[in-house]
């Protein structure tokens, strides 16, 4: 699912929702967005809060780790 929370976020990348994330509460969630060498993660109900940038290879890393377990 793709969410679009402002008028800023426009502009910027394009945040995809984690299908993951499916509480009752549609703030509650984990999104991502790709950029050339960067891959964003944040939290959707703290926006336009603090968002963590990982290398490509770090994110695979991590996704490859976690659907492990």
């Amino acid at each position: 699912m793709i969410h679009n929370s402002s008028a800023e976020e426009a502009t910027g990348p394009h945040w995809h929702r984690s299908s993951y994330s499916s509480s009752g509460d549609g703030n509650d969630c984990v999104e991502v967005a790709t950029a050339p060498g960067t891959v964003h993660v944040r939290d959707s109900k703290n926006l336009p809060g603090p968002r963590l940038g990982f290398a490509p290879a770090a994110w695979e890393a991590f996704l490859t780790h976690a659907s492990k377990h």
